[in-house]
Order: C-alpha cells, then sequence, then structure tokens
C-alpha cells in the first residue's frame, strides 16, 4: 500500500454500493465545477492546482527563511488563528517527535514550536511571555489582514517584547510576515519594518491553505521535510483530477458517502482516529468542513474524538446514543517505533498473555473491536487506512480532505469556500469595546445586555 486508502465496507447497511455509483454523475459534475470554476465560490479555488503549480524556487524560499529561523532561534511563535495556524500544527504535530521540545537547548534537534493568537487569554499570553524572556525566540505572524483582533493583540505583544530583548535591528530577522501581497495593515508594517514576508494568495482560503507558506513555513521552521509533504499531496491532486473516473477518485465517494447519510438523518460526522498524533489535524478537519457546509441551515456537524482516551469518556454515547452520527475513522497501519509488553512474574495486573506482544497490536485490536462494536450498534463506519505517520502521506490526507471538502459541498448545494457567518460575533464584540466606527452598533447591543 503506497497511498492511503478507503474502506467503505461497513455502512451499517444503510447505503449500498450500487446507491453510491448512482451519484457518481452527481460527484464528477461537483469535481468538474472546481476545476472550470463554473459554480459559486470560484475566486476561492486556487488551492485545487496548487500542489502541483509549487516551483523549486518557491520551496527553496521558504526553506531558506526556516534556516534562518531555525539557526538564530530556540524557539519560534507562530501567530495565526483559524486556518492560520492549525493546517501546520496539524502537520507539526504529527510528525514531531512529542517530547523533543523537552530537552535542553543543546540536545534539541529543532526549534520548540509554539502558539499564539488563536485565543484571548490573559493568562496564556503572560505564561508565553514569561516562557519567551530568557529564550532567543522568533516570530511568524500570519494574517491577510493584520487587524484580525486575537492574532494582532499577540503580535503586538510579542513584537514589544522581542524588540525590547534584542533591539530593533536584530528583530526584523527574527520576524516574518505572511500576509497579503500588497495591502493591509501588516503588509505596511512589514514594508516599512524591512521583515521578510510570504504572501498568502487571494485565491485560497485560510482552510485551505496549508500548502501556502501559511503552512509550508512554520512546518520548514519545525525540521520537516516540505518537499514529500507537497510530493504527497501532488499525488492525490493528480489522481483526482476533473477525468479521473468516480470509481477511482476516493475524495468524491467519500463526499457522496457523508451526503447519502446526511439524507438519511446522520447529522453528525465523529471523526476518530487511534493515534494521539493525530489530534490536532482533527481539529484542522473541524474547522475545513464546519466552515466550509454549515450554511443556510444546512451542513454536517463536524466532531472528533482521540480513541483509546475518548471510549473512556464519549464511548457509551457512541455506542447508545441518539443514532444521528457517523464516525470517519483515520488508521496508521504501521506506527514509527516498536514497543512490546514485557512479562511480570506475579502478573498482578493479569498482563501477561500480552507478553511479546507490541503495544500497537493491542491498539489495533481495540480499534478493530470498537469499529465492529460501533456498526453493531448502528453507527456507519468509514475507515480510511494511512500506511504510516509521515510526510508523504499527511501531504496525501491534507489534500483528499480539501478535495472532497470541495465536492462534498457542490453536492450540498451550498459555495464551500465562503464564511459569512464569523463576522457576527465579531461585529459584537467590537460594538462591546467601543471599537471607533461601531457607535451604532454599541448603542443597540447596549440595549440587549
Amino acid at each position: 500500500m503506497d497511498s492511503i486508502q478507503l474502506n467503505i465496507k461497513h455502512l451499517a447497511g444503510l447505503i449500498s454500493e450500487e446507491e453510491i455509483l448512482l451519484k457518481s454523475e452527481l460527484a464528477s459534475s461537483a469535481n468538474k465545477a472546481l476545476y472550470d470554476r463554473t459554480r459559486e465560490g470560484s475566486d476561492f479555488l486556487g488551492w485545487v492546482e496548487l500542489p502541483s503549480s509549487i516551483t523549486e524556487e518557491n520551496i527553496r524560499e521558504i526553506e531558506d527563511s526556516a534556516t534562518i529561523l531555525r539557526t538564530h532561534c530556540d524557539a519560534v511563535v507562530v501567530i495565526g488563528i483559524g486556518g492560520s495556524y492549525l493546517g501546520a500544527r496539524a502537520v507539526i504535530d504529527a510528525l514531531f517527535s512529542s517530547f523533543d521540545w523537552l530537552q535542553e537547548k543543546d540536545k534539541r534537534k529543532n526549534p520548540v514550536i509554539l502558539y499564539a493568537g488563536n485565543n484571548i487569554g490573559e493568562d496564556y499570553l503572560c505564561e508565553l511571555m514569561s516562557f519567551l524572556e530568557d529564550r532567543e525566540f522568533g516570530i511568524i505572524n500570519i494574517s491577510k489582514s493584520g487587524t484580525t483582533t486575537e492574532p494582532a493583540i499577540a503580535f503586538r505583544l510579542l513584537k514589544d517584547l522581542l524588540e525590547k530583548k534584542v533591539g530593533t535591528e536584530e528583530t526584523k530577522n527574527r520576524i516574518v510576515a505572511i500576509t497579503d501581497e500588497s495591502k493591509g495593515a501588516l503588509r505596511t508594517l512589514a514594508v516599512s519594518e524591512g521583515y521578510k514576508t510570504f504572501v498568502i494568495p487571494d485565491n485560497v482560503g485560510g482552510r485551505f491553505s496549508v500548502l501556502t507558506p501559511v503552512g509550508l513555513l512554520p512546518i520548514a521552521v519545525a525540521g520537516i521535510n516540505i518537499r514529500k509533504l507537497i510530493q504527497g499531496a501532488v499525488e492525490i491532486e493528480k489522481g483526482t483530477s476533473s477525468t479521473t473516473s468516480f470509481d477511482y477518485n476516493l475524495p468524491a465517494i467519500y463526499a457522496v458517502i457523508r451526503n447519502e447519510l446526511y439524507k438519511r438523518g446522520k447529522k453528525i460526522e465523529i471523526l476518530a482516529n487511534y493515534h494521539p498524533k493525530l489530534h490536532f489535524l482533527a481539529e484542522w478537519w473541524k474547522q475545513l468542513f464546519g466552515e466550509s457546509e454549515g450554511k443556510e441551515n444546512l451542513g454536517i456537524f463536524p466532531a472528533a474524538v482521540d480513541f483509546t482516551t475518548d471510549l473512556h469518556s464519549m464511548g457509551q454515547w457512541i455506542q447508545e446514543g441518539e443514532r444521528t452520527i457517523f464516525e470517519t475513522v483515520i488508521s496508521v497501519k504501521q506506527p514509527e517505533n516498536k514497543v512490546k509488553i514485557p512479562r511480570d512474574d506475579r502478573d498482578l495486573d493479569g498482563l501477561n498473555y500480552l507478553e511479546g506482544k507490541r503495544v500497537d497490536e493491542v491498539n489495533k485490536m481495540a480499534e478493530l473491536g470498537t469499529r465492529i462494536a460501533h456498526v453493531d450498534g448502528g453507527v456507519p463506519n468509514i475507515l480510511i487506512e494511512i500506511p504510516e505517520l509521515n510526510e508523504k502521506y499527511m501531504g496525501q490526507l491534507i489534500y483528499f480532505f480539501e478535495k472532497a471538502c470541495g465536492i462534498s459541498g457542490y453536492i450540498l448545494g451550498i459555495n464551500p469556500f465562503n464564511q459569512p457567518g464569523v463576522e457576527a460575533y465579531k461585529k459584537n464584540m467590537f460594538a462591546l469595546l467601543e471599537k471607533p466606527g461601531f457607535e451604532d452598533a454599541t448603542r443597540a447591543i447596549k440595549k440587549r445586555i
């Protein structure tokens, strides 16, 4: 197996293969529309052929900037919210050594990657700044406008801290801005201060931006091979072109099944993994599908669980709760490391029957047993298998979900590439904070509180 695989044999009898094939023309038409730009959201389809369009020059520029940050910093803070950081964190957490950041600086291979601007937690920011005070750190600031509240606050604080530590001249070498090509507050600041910059393409929305500098630069700084990541994405891009037969287009098949289950009352999709390093992949996936499909009172609600951990908290509800759910399970076929369970002569824990077995074998049997139990309990299961956790397969998985999301949104009949609903809370927040220009909204909202 040299690619991710899709297993759809356990749909709890709700959908037959014949019923899936009946939707092949609908799915192929949706896939084709991503290329010929004939439907809503056509201005934001730059991600569709993005992997194969990345040049050697693009890669080298990112790698060179990453080397500078890696050389001068033992910590790098990625400032961004939503798609501006989730994709990078998904890949870094999946492929970065879980405990490398605890090593002393001289024993660590890569800088510690930290995150800010994804919340407005005062305690978090205070603790982060305290951590950075006696460390050499740099900043990757990711924002199209430079005025989004959460990252703007974090950047103002961390820029001030960095300038006080190393001076304004050295700060220029420690900050990289990823922003709009020609306009916005961050672009203006970057030009005036002399920061290294990368461009967020106008035709690529945040949640589809992992394979732009938004994701690739932080991933490269973490010491991860972005060339292999791109290679994996290119393989799925080429295998799901506008002319690919539906039978071989795995994202299209997945998209059809999701929508057919939705029609049958399955309103919640739970992304389940059995590998703790995939937690933030699920967070990225939740934004990708939630922000793309949750419109016009439509859309599957995306949720996620980390198994086997969450079997001890959510397992009961999934097994016997309201039957409005289906599961998509991500399974890693071969983990990187091998750990065998030893014998204990006293056997007080009763585990000697597992003597000599790998921990992963126990995990795989927990996975299989759970999937069987959930299907028996009326929860349809879709299985996505990854050969192993590495750059290539993460690239494949990212593009698989991006393509499936675009096709699924078009099948649903909505524009999957806008997000009008996220502005509602901002208007209220600005009004409550009495931001200039929101005076009318401030008066209106004060009457409600």
